[in-house]
């Protein structure tokens, strides 16, 4: 009886031996498991940190300040408008800044005639280079072009708390040595310019490392006579920013527009106000009224948007073949579902701004 109970015995002890190894090792393999699950959950998080990084997207901006205070009666309306596109960085500051203007002037008399031709267009200052006639009037010897460039390479790296900063007297010229020897034109507005591009600034698919580039178009082709009714000189500018990969593919666009209008009478009287403050169409927004027009029920900025998203993947040389027709409207489906608007000053800013990226 004794050897019966020690076999049992055995028998019990071997059964708990292996119910606890068994235990032991059910317990490991779910620790190993559990710890494998933790460190494939936590990869992830790991590169998705890693890539936000490393992708150095930057915010594309853009703004205008037009004017039309130098506009004299029974004479000339002249609309200066100035843009500046830039790309801003997360910490604040300034990759790259460029800036243009368009001085348009336009002459009537003083029976409100339109005395320069309707067919007249516009090239901006940079475009125009030593033609604008600046350098003798400079105490540099410089152009207007070759002062804003410097303006636009002084600002880079900088914040815009900084760009407020820069020292001006009551005329607007920059006081500090170190600005005051390469740009001598006054700096007041282009420094509210620059805030305002900064201000503008969003992320849509720019890289640090990519091309910036500013185009603008501008014609005076709806401007009427005055009769029975007010005549008006009215400067239409088109402008589109483009930022471009070492491939030359668009990475981020703006499309904007500015219609300004010079008002006068029949005797030549200028009846605008010179000093009103004057808006794109993309800050007018849904105030500019196109939308109940529009066969899509789209309102022109919507509209300048949706063409800037298309043309995002594609170069230059691609915008300038989108198929349009007479009155240069896009004809494509894929297009035409969006945009009814014409589109051929689009082009025609994408191609100039592709073409001078820096």
């Amino acid at each position: 009886m004794k050897k019966s109970f020690l076999l049992l015995l055995t028998a019990i002890l071997a059964l708990n031996l292996l119910t606890g190894c068994a235990t032991t090792k059910t317990k490991t393999e779910t620790k190993t498991d559990d710890t494998k699950q933790n460190e494939t959950e936590t990869k992830p998080d790991t590169n998705t940190n890693t890539n936000t990084t490393n992708t150095g997207k930057v915010k594309t901006g853009f703004a205008v300040l037009s004017s039309i205070a130098s506009s004299k009666d029974a004479s000339l309306a002249q609309v200066d408008s100035n843009a500046a596109a830039v790309l801003v960085g997360a910490d604040g500051k300034i990759v790259k800044c460029v800036i243009d203007g368009v001085q348009s002037k336009t002459s009537f008399d003083n029976t409100g005639k339109i005395t320069t031709p309707l067919d007249t267009t516009y090239p901006t200052k940079v475009e125009l280079g030593e033609k604008y006639g600046m350098k003798k009037a400079s105490a540099i010897g410089k152009e207007w072009s070759e002062e804003i460039q410097a303006f636009a390479n002084y600002v880079t790296g900088k914040t815009v708390a900084e760009v407020k900063g820069i020292a001006i007297n009551d005329k607007g010229h920059a006081t500090g040595a170190d600005l005051s020897s390469s740009v001598t034109i006054s700096i007041a507005d282009y420094i509210k310019l620059v805030e305002k591009a900064v201000t503008n600034a969003t992320v849509d698919g720019a890289s640090a490392s990519d091309k910036l580039g500013l185009g603008i178009v501008t014609n005076i082709a709806k401007s009427a006579n005055a009769g029975d009714t007010a005549g008006k000189v009215e400067a239409y500018s088109t402008y589109t920013v483009v930022t471009t990969d070492a491939s030359g593919k668009i990475t981020s666009s703006i499309i904007d527009a500015s219609q300004t209008d010079v008002s006068f009478d029949k005797t030549g009287k200028i009846t605008s106000d010179l000093k009103a403050d004057l808006k794109t169409k993309n800050e007018i927004g849904a105030a500019y009224g196109m939308k109940k027009a529009s066969a899509i029920g789209k309102e022109w900025n919507e509209e300048a948007q949706a063409f800037a998203k298309y043309i995002t993947g594609k170069t230059a040389a691609e915008v300038a073949t989108i198929a349009v027709n007479e009155k240069k409207e896009a004809t494509g489906s894929d297009l035409t579902s969006s945009v009814t608007i014409s589109i051929g000053d689009f082009q025609e800013c994408v191609k100039k701004a592709a073409a001078t990226a820096k």
